[in-house]
């Protein structure tokens, strides 16, 4: 694989984040957390549409039937086509003033997992929650930034990465039930006084391998099932955020980034073709 990241869409996000494939539509769904917009992007024809949304949207994921499932600050909700909020499926279970809904993914069952991010860093104070028909439950806590939320090919291992902490864990997930046991270190990071990327979010191929964005570290990299790094893959801009697979043949790795006025670019989208097929995503049921 010798191409390069390349720039693909100028979004001017403030932070992009949460970019998911919805191959029903051929579309790359994204978000601006704090500038509260919900993107979509069709890498065929270059359309580009964006609506705004009432509070910070840390994640979100197409839904069966139409619109979105999404984690604002004040929870979880279902969208509009339009990202307007058509109703609450849980309220954020800490104080929404310091922590918010930051990363999440539908589970194998249509279930949604988020977490939630503690701003002021004050401990952990943030957790890892399972959004279904019963409500919802928590799978973690003791978080200081919920990322890296990404299932195996065969959804019996769930990925998480602390992004503050360095570290990637891994859990025993239950597709049936939606239980997550046993977390343990995937991986680690060892930052040093030049390098300070650290793990963001993250992308599964149907090789079982795990693509995570180092924040701050410009690149992409690429960790096998065992957890053993492969490769990193340098991205044009400093903050990485997520990455996901899509296109026709799911050969397309897409990243989003955020903006940093003191490191150049930052807030556009990105792209780079690949040779192994990255894993088509689930749409969220709200009877899950």
């Amino acid at each position: 694989m010798s191409a390069e990241f390349s720039l693909i869409l100028d979004a001017q996000c403030a932070l992009g984040e949460s970019p998911v494939w919805w191959k029903e539509a051929g579309v790359l769904v994204f978000v601006d957390i704090t500038g509260r917009r919900l993107h979509r992007f069709d890498p065929l024809s270059g359309r580009h549409e964006s609506d705004a949304v009432e509070e910070d949207i840390g994640c979100v994921a197409p839904a069966k039937g139409a619109g979105y499932v999404a984690g604002l600050r004040s929870g979880i909700w279902l969208l509009d086509a339009d990202g307007a909020k058509v109703r609450q499926l849980a309220a954020n279970p800490e104080n929404p003033v310091t922590n918010r809904f930051n990363d999440g993914r539908v589970d194998p069952r249509g279930r949604y997992l988020a977490g939630t991010l503690d701003e002021p860093k004050a401990g952990g104070r943030a957790g890892l929650y399972r959004c279904d028909r019963r409500g919802l439950a928590q799978l973690s806590d003791g978080i200081m930034t919920s990322n890296g939320l990404a299932f195996s090919p065969n959804g019996r291992i769930l990925y998480f990465s602390d992004t503050p902490r360095f570290v990637i864990y891994c859990f025993d997930y239950d597709p049936e039930t939606g239980a997550a046991e046993n977390r343990r270190v995937f991986a680690r990071i060892e930052p040093t006084s030049t390098d300070r990327g650290r793990p963001d979010g993250a992308a599964v191929d149907v090789e079982g391998c795990y693509w995570s964005s180092l924040y701050e570290g410009a690149r992409i990299r690429r960790y096998d099932p065992d957890g053993k790094m492969m490769a990193d893959y340098p991205v044009p801009a400093l903050n990485t955020t997520m990455p996901a697979f899509g296109g026709a043949d799911m050969k397309t790795l897409f990243v989003t980034t955020a903006r940093d006025k003191k490191a150049g670019p930052g807030g556009g989208l990105y792209a780079l073709p690949v040779d192994d097929p990255g894993l088509a995503g689930t749409l969220f049921d709200p009877n899950a």
